[in-house]
């Protein structure tokens, strides 16, 4: 007996006898094909049609686990419209680490005026933005002048009242 093609006898009873062996049945090639009704399966089937861009990105994006980092950077360049202008000029966003969204004042009085609000616009960011994974939001005052100036320091208690 010769082959003919490439679903030649000896290939058929081949792909037959490993089948029973594992104790699954065989399926022929060609209806293997007919039956396909995956997106793509067969021309002119369902799934053929271009799709539109964002629906690609959007699709590849969960496949690739980029959905939270996304949504973050969303909510990052979004903070002026989240947070109102006024409020946008005087904070900036320094980052998401651990759930926590790090926000940056340029006053103590804006800090103390945005812990005040702290669990109104938290409210606002998991309606707004529940895939982002926020839990917490942090408003940090600016910190006291440092002293250290360059890469070596002294031990010690540092200037005291020496301004006379």
């Amino acid at each position: 007996m010769t082959q003919t093609g490439s679903g030649g006898f000896a290939t058929e009873s081949y792909l037959r006898a490993k089948s029973i062996w594992r104790g699954v049945p065989a399926r022929r090639r060609n209806r293997r094909h007919q039956d396909d009704d995956s997106p793509g399966g067969r021309p002119f089937g369902g799934g053929r049609d271009p799709r539109a861009l964002g629906e690609v990105l959007t699709v590849m994006a969960s496949d690739m686990g980029w959905s939270i980092e996304l949504e973050q950077a969303r909510l990052v360049a979004e903070w002026p419209e989240f947070a109102g202008e006024a409020t946008a000029e005087h904070t900036t966003v320094l980052g998401i680490s651990n759930g926590v969204l790090q926000v940056q004042c340029d006053s103590t009085t804006w800090a103390t005026e945005l812990r005040r609000l702290r669990a109104e616009m938290l409210t606002r960011l998991l309606r707004d933005y529940p895939d982002a994974e926020v839990r917490d939001l942090r408003f940090l005052a600016p910190g006291a002048p440092s002293w250290r100036h360059g890469p070596r320091t002294v031990k010690g208690r540092g200037p005291r009242d020496t301004y006379g």
